[in-house]
């Protein structure tokens, strides 16, 4: 496998886990919120954690911390890195 990960979506990953963005999906409002984000292909993310209820995702992304939906992050396409 060497360095490409598994692709998987966003609202998959794990605590702790970090991957890099190959797609987002979704269309009108919601892909241009994700995209004005920061959100952008090969951007790379890390999981923080999940909110309580799993209703939200807490991330980092090119070094600010950043909370999305599961449902918006099932919209955005990552492959996993291995630490």
């Amino acid at each position: 496998m060497g360095e490409r990960g598994l692709s998987m979506l966003l609202s998959d990953m794990k605590e702790g886990e970090t991957g890099k963005i190959i797609r987002i999906g979704g269309n009108g409002a919601l892909r241009r919120r994700i995209l004005e984000m920061g959100l952008l292909k090969n951007a790379e993310i890390y999981v923080e954690k999940y909110a309580p209820l799993k209703d939200t995702i807490e991330m980092i992304v090119k070094g600010y911390h950043l909370s999305l939906r599961v449902n918006e992050a099932s919209q955005i396409t990552v492959e996993k890195l291995e630490e």
